[in-house]
């Protein structure tokens, strides 16, 4: 690979509080040789002009389903790497639910293997808590993460029984491995598919309280005070369990929170007459939680922006609302949902850009998110103000399930390099 310098660009790198216009020199190897205003030039080395783009570290998105094994006719590893790199992201924490489970050495070794031939972006696989994600039975937490597992989590399934988180807890501590736990409890969110509220009662339709959602965060610190790992909440959606997650951290509790750009772009409004493409978990709530979600990020009690991204067919999405499937696919338009969060003044650029970069990386203690020298050359470039609209068709995603279809954004992704190679232009 020959030196590449690209030259007058914004370049915003939180894990450096660096916000400047200069150039990024990338030597041979593909790793940053020099960056900022003082970098160098080479005339040897292939120059491009950016313009005043904004340059930011290759995003991380630390909750993403893959297809493969068992479902590769919703999204598979190569429709999955065209749709990251379309949305600037370079890495992705892929979700163990495949068919079969990754709750053993053998799926990590094919899951691996699969994605080193088949993937364009860092895969870094998760492992299932419970073996078969049924929340009886732990996975070898120890034997998974010598094969290359960056963490555990049972996906949109919960650990209801207590005896058991804490013996996941407590061995998950003794090995340093990372738990993230989807926080939702089966009883009180048992045939439930929207928000309890007046738009449930208006479709009627099951609605689950936001207490499902607390009650399993307040069980699950107190027992992390006994038990201290490496503890994270997948994603949170009330004003409800921000408050819990503010005590705790007040207290000296460790452990970190994720929220899905779904959460933080839609409210249970949006729905309208039964769109199934916005049947979520967590549900879509009020304005008023969506608004304190937002205040969450502001004052660091939230510190990753996921996309939870879920591809699912048009056959499992058209159907009665009740009984369509959950999810929808987000990895393409995560940045620039959360650009618009700058855009509408809600938050400090810096601060987006952190949750989607340096944050994750080091609750997954992976050495990305970072544009300092020496590291891989994984870098986004967009356009600030680049106005687009969302259209289903037009995403590179296997399965076209967006919940922001037609929805008008302020900012897109114009190139994304991985290990300083060009991977997606526009």
């Amino acid at each position: 690979m020959k030196e590449k310098i690209l030259t007058n660009v914004r370049i915003i790198d939180p894990s450096q509080k660096m916000d400047e216009i200069g150039n990024i020199v990338i030597d041979e190897k593909g790793k940053i040789k020099s960056i900022g205003k003082k970098s160098g030039t080479s005339k040897s080395a292939e120059k491009i002009d950016l313009k005043g783009l904004v340059a930011i570290p290759g995003l991380v998105d630390m909750k993403a389903f893959v297809g493969e094994p068992g479902f590769e006719y919703k999204e598979n590893f190569r429709t999955l790497s065209q749709a990251a790199l379309a949305g600037g992201v370079t890495s992705i924490v892929t979700m163990p639910n495949t068919k079969p489970v990754i709750d053993n050495v053998s799926m990590v070794d094919f899951i691996i293997r699969r994605g080193r031939d088949k993937a364009k972006v860092n895969l870094f696989p998760c492992a299932s808590i419970t073996r078969q994600i049924e929340g009886n039975q732990m996975t070898e937490f120890g034997l998974l993460k010598a094969r290359g597992i960056i963490g555990f989590s049972d996906v949109n399934k919960t650990i209801q029984n207590s005896e058991l988180m804490s013996r996941i807890m407590n061995y998950a501590s003794d090995i340093d491995v990372l738990i993230m736990q989807h926080a939702e409890d089966y009883e009180l969110a048992k045939n439930s598919c929207i928000n309890q509220g007046e738009v449930a009662t208006r479709l009627g339709l099951q609605g689950v309280s936001d207490i499902a959602e607390k009650i399993i965060i307040e069980r699950d610190l107190s027992l992390l005070s006994e038990f201290p790992c490496r503890y994270h909440i997948n994603q949170i959606s009330s004003k409800n369990s921000l408050n819990v997650i503010k005590k705790n951290k007040s207290n000296g509790i460790k452990f970190s929170t994720g929220v899905s750009i779904n959460n933080l772009s839609l409210n249970q409004n949006d729905i309208g007459e039964f769109r199934t493409f916005l049947k979520l978990s967590p549900p879509l709530r009020s304005e008023e939680d969506r608004l304190s979600l937002i205040e969450g990020i502001k004052n660091d009690l939230i510190n990753v922006i996921v996309s939870d991204h879920i591809p699912e067919d048009e056959e499992s999405k058209r159907l009665p609302f009740a009984q369509a499937a959950t999810g929808s696919i987000g990895i393409e338009t995560l940045l620039s949902l959360s650009l618009e969060l700058y855009h509408n003044e809600s938050l400090p650029l810096e601060k987006i850009i952190k949750c989607l970069t340096i944050n994750p990386a080091k609750i997954l203690k992976i050495d990305k998110g970072s544009l300092k020298e020496g590291s891989d050359a994984d870098i986004c470039i967009f356009d600030l103000e680049k106005p687009w609209v969302v259209k289903a068709e037009e995403l590179k995603s296997k399965s076209k399930n967006t919940a922001v279809e037609n929805r008008k954004l302020q900012g897109k992704v114009k190139m994304t390099l991985l290990n300083g190679e060009i991977a997606y232009s526009n």
